[in-house]
């Protein structure tokens, strides 16, 4: 949807709209991320264009008279493409085009695109597919056209249909094929998931380009793909970490939420997201050094209550504080949350209490066993520390009664090394 001309950058025209609800600054705000949104999706952009509504017009969001005024500024500026930061109807795009005699896309579009070019798993593609799909249909225009050759022939013309009516069903077929082959793929990993060894999950959450991945690396060297691109990493990674014998975990590293996320997409993503509904503790990866920081959170904390994960354990992780001019932000997020962290992922700043933090979160998943070993069998004893933490210990003539914190994979290979159990 970006690229026009493979030859040169698509130029971009962004347009975004205030009102009573919605301020000049945030929409300054919010023009930004949809730049950086563009520049992800291959183009550049020249010019931004912000207008004071009461408002939306139905015809062509912004009026007409800023339409007008919109194709003027891509006839003086050579800008190829309109790109609008609130999503738009149908209607508004085709009414909008003929008046600037541009392509006019909205900022759900240049999301989905993005999403097609970095997803790279067939569980993946087939979501960013169905996301597509799902958003193509009210849209269809005469301009789509031979679309039984993408998509293999489905259908056939019956009397008197346009080409129109022709895609329309063919697509609607498609989206009952993906929906089919995306529940296959869910009970695919729904099975994975109960042949997991049971140690605890964590789920790194956040706002796209937090530095989650980089976090992910941190702690398992896996290899993430981690770029200063939004939605870099689209497909779910799921490590095991051993912090210390008696501390293993899982931890998955999740796509990216972002402000006026498509609706389609956060379902077509939920078997992705379904780590997150799985998880027992999730790590909120927040970049401290984002002006719109808060409202982020915000975003994040909206996009977990949708998947009914607001009452999970959440540790708060403000990343990049490397970037930062004083301590004063730092101090702030300090007292407004109980139990957070500061680091730099990239400089290494703060690891070993970030660490610290993770072993004392794993100390909460742990239960407690007991068992009886011969007093003389110390080596046995031994691999118990190893692999538990020893709360207590009680001597007798013969045995010793132990007491001990462990994980339940733990206690399971404590007790193949013991023959009696109380």
């Amino acid at each position: 949807m970006i690229e026009i001309n493979n030859n040169k950058p698509t130029t971009a025209l962004l347009v975004g709209v205030s009102s009573r609800r919605v301020s000049q600054d945030e929409v300054f705000l919010s023009l930004d991320e949809l730049e950086k949104l563009v520049e992800t999706a291959g183009g550049k952009v020249v010019e931004k264009v912000i207008q004071a509504r009461e408002y939306i017009d139905s015809t062509f969001f912004t009026g007409k008279g800023k339409a007008i005024e919109m194709g003027e500024i891509c006839d003086e500026r050579e800008i190829d493409i309109i790109v609008f930061d609130d999503e738009l109807s149908p209607v508004q795009i085709r009414n909008l085009e003929n008046i600037t005699k541009r392509r006019v896309t909205d900022r759900s579009a240049v999301i989905l695109e993005i999403f097609a070019s970095n997803a790279k798993t067939i569980e993946s593609k087939t979501q960013v597919e169905l996301a597509q799909l799902e958003y193509l249909l009210p849209r269809l225009t005469r301009r789509w056209t031979h679309l039984s050759k993408q998509f293999g022939g489905l259908g056939s013309k019956g009397p008197g249909e346009t080409q129109i009516e022709m895609d329309r069903r063919m697509i609607k077929t498609k989206i009952s094929l993906l929906k089919e082959k995306l529940e296959v793929i869910k009970r695919q990993k729904e099975t994975q998931r109960k042949q997991r060894v049971n140690l605890p999950r964590l789920a790194l959450v956040g706002y796209t380009n937090a530095g989650k991945s980089t976090i992910m690396n941190l702690l398992t060297n896996a290899g993430v793909l981690t770029e200063n691109k939004l939605f870099s990493t689209l497909d779910t990674t799921v490590r095991r970490v051993e912090l210390s014998p008696s501390r293993e975990f899982l931890v998955s590293d999740t796509v990216g939420f972002i402000k006026k996320l498509p609706h389609h997409l956060i379902v077509s993503f939920l078997s992705t997201l379904s780590e997150v509904v799985e998880s027992d503790i999730l790590l909120h990866v927040v970049d401290i050094s984002d002006l719109k920081a808060e409202d982020n959170i915000a975003v994040v904390n909206d996009t977990l209550k949708k998947l009914n994960c607001e009452t999970k354990p959440v540790v708060m992780i403000f990343n990049k504080i490397d970037l930062l001019d004083s301590r004063e932000i730092i101090n702030y997020y300090k007292n407004k949350y109980k139990i957070s962290l500061f680091i730099s992922a990239t400089r290494s700043i703060g690891v070993n209490a970030f660490i610290e933090e993770m072993l004392s979160v794993l100390d909460f998943q742990l239960k407690e066993y007991k068992i009886k070993i011969d007093i003389n069998n110390q080596k046995y004893l031994s691999s118990i520390y190893e692999l538990a933490k020893v709360t207590e210990l009680k001597y007798n003539e013969k045995y010793i009664d132990v007491k001990f914190l462990a994980t339940e994979l733990n206690y399971n290979q404590i007790l193949k090394m013991n023959k009696k159990r109380v």
